[in-house]
């Protein structure tokens, strides 16, 4: 008789696999090699134990943090208007999964292996009534939980509950270190001050720190003045994503960095690094792993093969998922293909058998275009939520790489 599920969560939740923790840092080593992160050190002993169980269940470095890596957005509703949202959350969806509904979606994904976190998002997912009722559930169940908030909504007494109800990392969404910018893209006048109450609150609560970016032309002059902000607050991980025309970004897809300005962009990411403790992955910009190799000479033989088991560029269906208020399973927020639903099927029947799902895990046959002839397909693989925008094809070419000599 098939053993249920549930009864490898307490050993799942306690016990982690020594190949795992090997190819988490193996990744790392290898990023510190080719970066040259006079940091790391640093990171090392401030971070890397923390960021543990936020990366849980990765097998590498991909461009929105680690494989196996599901984010749910718990609803739609949010308390502020941000210009770029993909999402653009306002009010609850009528169709959010129930309370009932949204346990037994995470006793599903709980009973695959490869999984051993959750990301819980929106919308702002504070604006959810039972978010703790659901963070105890997923924690109970052995996954270890990570929220993505804008932060204005975190007090003191909302970060320690956040910890008691098994909340390890918290990603926190900062636009700029200039609260005038950061509140113009989030439309509200107090967001930049509310979101530094929420970080601090975030850290005195011991929960891992976070901050999320959106690089635009709102933006870009001033990146580095606010990845000096976040290191200097103790952020253990930053992503940097690009801005994607999608939701409410479709209104300023002219913010939106072109192929010189992701170029400029990932060129700026490499070396910053250099000197900061925090560790910067970009979002939607996976020709980061492939320029790390060619700058260092490391784009051929042992080092090119040491890369596929280390770096997977776009993670979107190969390991990141992304689940919708109302139980829609998407590859990744920017790549809006409906691949089921978790009220009508198993989420881990969607997950391992889905056509989309199958297709993006098999780039080296199905990517089409420069990226299909690439060899870092594997690697990288382009942003598949870029080429759905501008191509209407997720398996099209990425129009911002600038690796390809044709371009």
């Amino acid at each position: 008789m098939q053993k249920h599920p549930i009864f490898n969560w307490p050993l799942r939740s306690i016990f982690w696999p020594p190949t795992l923790i090997a190819k988490q840092f193996t990744s790392v080593l290898y990023f510190n090699h080719l970066v040259g992160w006079s940091k790391f050190p640093n990171w090392l002993l401030k971070h890397s134990f923390k960021s543990l169980p936020v990366a849980a269940g990765s097998i590498g470095m991909g461009c929105i943090g680690f494989p196996a890596h599901p984010a749910w957005e718990v609803t739609s509703a949010c308390n502020l208007r941000c210009i770029h949202c993909h999402v653009a959350g306002s009010k609850p969806a009528k169709d959010e999964l129930t309370t009932d509904e949204a346990r037994r979606f995470i006793d599903d994904l709980a009973g695959a292996d490869e999984f051993r976190m959750l990301v819980y998002t929106g919308g702002e997912p504070l604006m959810r009534p039972d978010l703790l009722e659901l963070l105890h559930h997923s924690k109970k169940a052995g996954l270890t939980n990570v929220i993505a908030t804008n932060g204005t909504l975190i007090t003191e007494d909302v970060a320690f509950k956040l910890r008691e109800a098994g909340v390890v990392g918290a990603a926190v969404s900062l636009d700029s270190s200039q609260s005038a910018i950061h509140q113009y893209i989030r439309r509200n006048d107090d967001a930049f001050n509310l979101a530094m109450r929420g970080i601090q609150a975030l850290k005195k609560a011991g929960i891992l720190l976070q901050i999320n970016v959106t690089a635009m032309a709102y933006n870009f002059s001033g990146l580095d003045e606010l990845i000096e902000l976040a290191d200097s607050e103790g952020s253990g991980i930053m992503l940097m994503y690009q801005l994607v025309p999608v939701g409410r970004g479709n209104a300023i897809e002219e913010a939106a960095l072109d192929i010189n300005g992701n170029e400029k962009l990932l060129k700026f990411l490499a070396c910053k690094q250099k000197n900061v403790s925090t560790i910067i992955e970009p979002v939607a910009g996976p020709q980061y792993w492939p320029y790390l190799m060619e700058r260092g000479g490391k784009s051929n033989g042992i080092w090119l093969k040491l890369a596929k088991q280390v770096f997977h560029g776009c993670a979107a269906g190969r390991g990141f998922v992304y689940i919708k208020a109302n139980g829609d399973v998407w590859p990744c927020p920017f790549v809006e293909i409906n691949a089921g639903n978790v009220r009508e099927a198993s989420f881990r029947k969607t997950w391992r058998e889905s056509e989309v799902f199958v297709n993006l895990r098999n780039r080296e046959n199905t990517l089409k275009g420069d990226c299909g002839e690439c060899k870092y397909r594997t690697i990288c693989g382009g942003c598949r939520g870029r080429a759905l925008a501008y191509h209407g094809d997720y398996l099209a070419e990425d129009p911002s790489c600038f690796l390809h000599p044709n371009r």
